[in-house]
């Protein structure tokens, strides 16, 4: 049988060779995982960021119809008011004020469409600053800091079984 000197710092070098062996599978595994969620994170936001570029060139395509169509309309009014005018026979300022009109009318709708394109121009930049704010977030609460293997604590550890088991023999 080995003396109970030698048993005790088998023990200890064994433990202590454990636990490191275990704080090492334990960071590699950490580290896989959150390379795994950071990954998974950039595709969500990557994603999120064109939904909203998608999104956006759906409405500024809208907004070109909705302008194109009253351009068509404003025309097909002027010309009828034209028309109406010359075949009633009226001439003059109130045929060119009603024609001015018309201009005014279709200018304001293009005015507010344009605003209101704008304003959501603004408004989608601010959402893609705040999805840019939550991908930072998330990606520092994943990414936190991984412990490197206790060799210092191991060791006492180690230490200690080889003490322990040390005194439990000689007894």
């Amino acid at each position: 049988m080995c003396d109970p000197v030698t048993i005790g710092i088998g023990m200890a070098v064994a433990s202590a060779g454990s636990q490191v062996m275990g704080q090492r599978q334990q960071a590699k595994t950490q580290a896989k995982v959150q390379a795994n969620a950071s990954a998974a994170e950039r595709q969500r936001y990557l994603q999120e960021v064109s939904s909203m570029r998608t999104q956006q060139g759906q409405e500024e395509i809208a907004a070109a119809q909705r302008i194109q169509e009253s351009t068509r309309k404003a025309r097909e009014a002027r010309a009828t008011a034209r028309v109406s005018a010359g075949e009633a026979g009226v001439a003059g300022l109130s045929v060119d004020a009603l024609i001015s009109d018309l201009t005014r009318e279709e200018a304001n709708y293009r005015f507010a469409n344009t605003q209101q394109t704008q304003m959501n121009d603004v408004n989608r930049s601010l959402q893609l600053r705040d999805a840019g704010l939550g991908f930072t977030n998330n990606t520092l609460r994943i990414n936190r800091p991984i412990e490197k293997p206790d060799y210092l604590g191991a060791a006492l550890g180690g230490a200690q079984t080889g003490l322990s088991t040390y005194s439990t023999l000689k007894q």
